[in-house]
């Protein structure tokens, strides 16, 4: 056989590999839209409760780490300031997916001089001491953050994620198991991966984060502007200068961009929410 016909018929069938793998994927639509949009529809081959049992499971094991070390909550009012304003952003989650109000939502502060805070899928949230005080955060700005977070739960960014990476590992194995790829080329693979389909999905996810949780803060009487003014006090702090191609974040003048646009279009939803 002639290597042009044999790379043509082994190419086929790594097509039709691929094929059977994305068909295995269910497709979803994990919010309803909301007054920003947010409508993609989202290829998921994890099932939502093995995510969630995994989460579960760390965000455990963490708390009770950091219990030890004498990390977690250690200000009373920093938690009580944290967990109120979570409770009101909680409380709108329903307007994007009714089912999460019957989610076990936690809200944990803990002790770090790092900036950051997150929330593992099924409302495991965790919000560090450094993002409150480094940036002296307003409870609009606060609730904005938080608000990003649990829109990433809400969207299920992370088994969209992990799902991605099932489907591409396996689609990169096979072709070079079919096409005889070596090593070197199946690291090529993975780096053509990451830069053309992996970073701009991570980079939609932030985007619709940003958009879902200003919807979040305004319906719950935060003053959704706050997104503009936090992102700027990020942007004094950050270090990170790569640029917005390879970056899993949108650049900060995109960002701002984005937040600006779509924090006007929910204020009619704040103005509601204060009277």
């Amino acid at each position: 056989m002639k290597p042009v016909k044999r790379h043509s018929f082994l190419s086929s069938i790594a097509i039709a590999a691929v094929a059977l793998l994305l068909s295995a994927c269910e497709t979803v639509q994990t919010t309803q839209g909301g007054a920003v949009g947010v409508d993609r529809q989202q290829r998921m081959m994890i099932s939502a409760q093995e995510l969630d049992q995994a989460a579960n499971k760390q965000y455990s094991e963490l708390l009770a780490e950091e219990k030890q070390k004498g990390n977690l909550n250690r200000t009373p009012a920093q938690v009580e300031r944290v967990r109120t304003i979570s409770n009101r952003l909680i409380a709108q989650t329903g307007v994007f997916r009714p089912d999460a109000r019957n989610w076990r939502w936690e809200v944990n502060v803990l002790t770090s001089s790092e900036v950051n805070a997150w929330c593992m899928p099924g409302g495991k949230i965790a919000v560090y001491t450094g993002l409150i005080e480094k940036l002296n955060v307003t409870d609009d700005e606060l609730a904005a953050v938080i608000g990003h977070e649990i829109a990433h739960a809400l969207r299920e960014h992370a088994r969209e994620r992990a799902s991605e990476q099932k489907v591409a590992g396996s689609f990169i194995s096979i072709g070079s198991a079919l096409l005889g790829v070596g090593g070197l080329g199946q690291q090529g693979a993975e780096f053509a991966y990451m830069g053309l389909i992996g970073l701009p999905n991570s980079r939609s996810h932030e985007t619709e984060a940003d958009r879902i949780g200003v919807e979040l803060a305004a319906r719950a009487g935060y003053d959704p502007r706050a997104a503009v003014t936090l992102w700027q006090k990020m942007g004094k702090v950050s270090s990170n200068s790569t640029p917005a191609f390879l970056s899993t974040h949108p650049s900060g003048t995109a960002r701002i961009s984005d937040l600006t646009v779509y924090s006007d279009r929910v204020m009619p939803l704040y103005q509601q929410a204060k009277k």
